[in-house]
C-alpha cells in the first residue's frame, strides 16, 4: 500500500469515511478540503490553539461493528498551514502497523491510537455531539438516553432531570427537530441550571436555532443578575455559536458594556463566535475590549484568531495601525518587552 497522505489511506481503505473538525467547532469536514490541506494548498479552516484537531470515523459496510474513530491533532505553522513532519511519521506508523493485514481490520486500525503522539481526547461535550451526528450519518441506533432526553425537553414532568445523560441531550441537539427547538424556546428559563449549562455546551457548535436566541438572551440577563458567571458564559457561547445576523448586533451591545465582558466571556466569543468578528467595526471593538481586560490573555487569543484564514489579514492590519498609546498598542508593547 503506497500512501503519501492520510487522504490516500482513506481512499485505499475501502471504508466510508466521515471527517469532522474539533476544538473550535464540531463540524463536518469535506474530503476535498482535508485533501487540499494535506497537500498544503489551503490553511486549516478552523484552527484551535495552533492545531488542526479533527475526528476520522471509518465505517466498513461489510462489518457489523461500530465505526473506528480517531481523534487526531496536527501542528500548524504561523499561517495555519500543515506542518507535515508529524503527519508523515503517523503514516509511517500506519503502514508498519497494518503490514499485510486488511485495512478493514478495524481492531488493528483502532490500535494505532495507543501511545500515538497525535491522538488526543476531546472534551465530553464534543465527543457526545460527534457520536450523535455519526449515529445519524451511519444509520446507527441512538443512545439509550435519547428518548428520555426528548421527553424531558418536550416537558414530560414525570422525568427527573438528574436521570438525564449527556449523550441523550446530544442526540436531541443533533436531531435539529423543530419540536425540540420550539420546546426549548418556550421553557429554557424554567430548566435547572445543571441542564442549561451542558445543553449550551452542546448547542455552541452551530446547532443553536434562531428561534432560541430571545430565550438565551433573557436567560443571560437572569444569570448576570444572579452573578452566575459560569452559566452566563455557557449561555453566551450558545448565543454566539449561532450564525444569525441578530447575534452580531447583540454582540456589539455586549462589547460596549465592560461589566458584561469578563475574561472568560471574551474567550468564549473568540472560541465560538469568531465568525461574528468578520466585521471591521466589531473586530476593532472586540480587540479593544480584549486589550482593556487585564485578566485576558491578549496575545494568546489574538494569535489564535489570526490563524483563521478570513481573520488573519484584518487582525494584522489593525495591529499594525494601532496607536502606541491605545490599549491594543500597550498590550502589544508588553508582549514585546
Amino acid at each position: 500500500m503506497t500512501m503519501q497522505t492520510l487522504s490516500d489511506f482513506f481512499t485505499q481503505s475501502g471504508a466510508d469515511v466521515a471527517l469532522s473538525t474539533l476544538g473550535r467547532r464540531v463540524a463536518p469536514l469535506s474530503r476535498d478540503t482535508f485533501d487540499a490541506f494535506e497537500r498544503e494548498q489551503t490553511a486549516w479552516p478552523l484552527p484551535w490553539k495552533g492545531q488542526a484537531q479533527f475526528a476520522c470515523a471509518l465505517n466498513w459496510p461489510a462489518t457489523a461493528g461500530d465505526p473506528a474513530i480517531w481523534f487526531l491533532t496536527l501542528p500548524l505553522d504561523e499561517q495555519g498551514q500543515l506542518v507535515p513532519a508529524s503527519r508523515d511519521a503517523f503514516l509511517d506508523r500506519l503502514l508498519q502497523t497494518l503490514g499485510t493485514q486488511a485495512a478493514s481490520d478495524s481492531g488493528s486500525v483502532q490500535n494505532l491510537m495507543q501511545d500515538n503522539p497525535l491522538a488526543f481526547e476531546p472534551d465530553l461535550h464534543q465527543r457526545a455531539l460527534l457520536h450523535a451526528r455519526l449515529a445519524r450519518q451511519f444509520s446507527r441506533p441512538l443512545s439509550s438516553h435519547a428518548d428520555m432526553a426528548r421527553r424531558y425537553l418536550l416537558g414530560d414532568a414525570s422525568i427527573n432531570w438528574q436521570m438525564l445523560g449527556l449523550q441523550g441531550l446530544a442526540d436531541q441537539v443533533a436531531s435539529g427537530k423543530a419540536e425540540i427547538h420550539a420546546a426549548l424556546a418556550e421553557r429554557l428559563g424554567t430548566l435547572p441550571r445543571d441542564v442549561i449549562v451542558p445543553l449550551c455546551y452542546l448547542l455552541e457548535h452551530g446547532d443553536t436555532p434562531a428561534s432560541l436566541l430571545p430565550a438565551l438572551w433573557q436567560a443571560m440577563e437572569t444569570a448576570r443578575q444572579a452573578q452566575d458567571l459560569e452559566c452566563y458564559c455557557a449561555l453566551l457561547r450558545a448565543l454566539v455559536g449561532c450564525d444569525s445576523p441578530q447575534v452580531g448586533a447583540w454582540l456589539e451591545q455586549l462589547l460596549a458594556d465592560k461589566d458584561a465582558m469578563a475574561a472568560d466571556c471574551l474567550a468564549a466569543i473568540a472560541a465560538r463566535g469568531w465568525h461574528h468578528l468578520e466585521h471591521e467595526t466589531r473586530l476593532q471593538q472586540f480587540l479593544t475590549r480584549l486589550a482593556a481586560c487585564p485578566q485576558a490573555n491578549f496575545l494568546g487569543v489574538v494569535r489564535d484568531l489570526a490563524l483563521i484564514p478570513r481573520l488573519r489579514l484584518p487582525i494584522l492590519m489593525m495591529l499594525r495601525q494601532s496607536n502606541g498609546d491605545a490599549e491594543i498598542g500597550r498590550r502589544l508593547s508588553e508582549g514585546n518587552a
